[in-house]
């Protein structure tokens, strides 16, 4: 598959899926604007792989939770690059485990701003000129946590919820235009937010003592996520849109 002449925006790209996901389009020819926050060496060094692949990125940093950062950055992405055809919502933080009675009211106003503001204040700065493209994609990279929306998760359970609110929604509202908006939904990926996530949970320090437990044998990677995400933008999905794929190797494998 070729995304020649296709300009992909993934936020969150400077480190784990992000990463995977930008280096990814890039090999298939993909213009990429890789988004980060803070961690601008990251963002410069996935840029500088893309590069030496023979591939074509930039880094660009805003906070997504951050209209007028988001409104900035988009602006200048057209200005290098011409209009986004490939939105990728990637960026996310982990909420911090507690019961909702301890969780504490700032906590759930920067996940939802996060998972479900800056995906909302992205799409409307960049749909109006991916209309005039002859196709355009976004995709949200959500969580095989909304289909579990276990205990002690609220707020990124809820900020996940909504993600998925806004792509059925702007499925319905963008067809018209040739848009599709699909939705990816991991399990636990081998990135540093995974990693953080089972030391937390389960005293688990090396994601790969986990391989003969997960499924096919291996914690699944930045790559596999990428790849889904690469089949839905790409000219094999023609008529795919409103969807939710999960990427978790068919979910939790039991005996082992």
């Amino acid at each position: 598959m070729s995304l020649a002449d296709r300009v992909v925006l993934v936020t969150g790209g400077g480190r784990g899926v992000g990463k995977g996901i930008a280096k990814v389009l890039a090999a298939q020819g993909a213009t990429v604007a890789g988004n980060y926050r803070r961690d601008a060496d990251a963002a410069a060094a996935t840029v500088a792989e893309i590069v030496a692949a023979g591939g074509t990125a930039q880094a660009y940093a805003a906070s997504i939770d951050d209209y007028d950062q988001n409104a900035e950055m988009v602006a200048q992405i057209e200005a290098d690059y011409g209009p986004i055809g490939i939105l990728v919502n990637n960026a996310g933080i982990a909420s911090r485990g507690q019961a909702v009675v301890d969780t504490d009211p700032a906590e759930m106003r920067r996940v939802m701003a996060t998972h479900a503001f800056g995906p909302h204040y992205l799409c409307s700065l960049i749909i109006p000129k991916m209309r005039t493209l002859p196709r355009g994609d976004i995709i949200m990279i959500s969580s095989v946590a909304t289909r579990s929306l276990g205990g002690n998760g609220a707020p990124y359970n809820m900020a996940k919820t909504a993600m998925e609110a806004l792509a059925y929604t702007l499925a319905k509202e963008e067809r018209p235009h040739n848009i599709r908006v699909n939705i990816v939904a991991p399990g636990l990926v081998e990135t540093d937010m995974g990693e953080r996530l089972m030391k937390a949970v389960g005293g688990v320090d090396d994601l790969r003592k986990l391989d003969s437990s997960m499924p096919f044998g291996r914690v699944c990677q930045p790559e596999d996520v990428a790849n889904v995400v690469s089949f839905l933008v790409g000219e094999h999905n023609s008529y795919l849109t409103g969807e939710r794929l999960y990427c978790d190797g068919g979910g939790q494998v039991i005996g082992r």
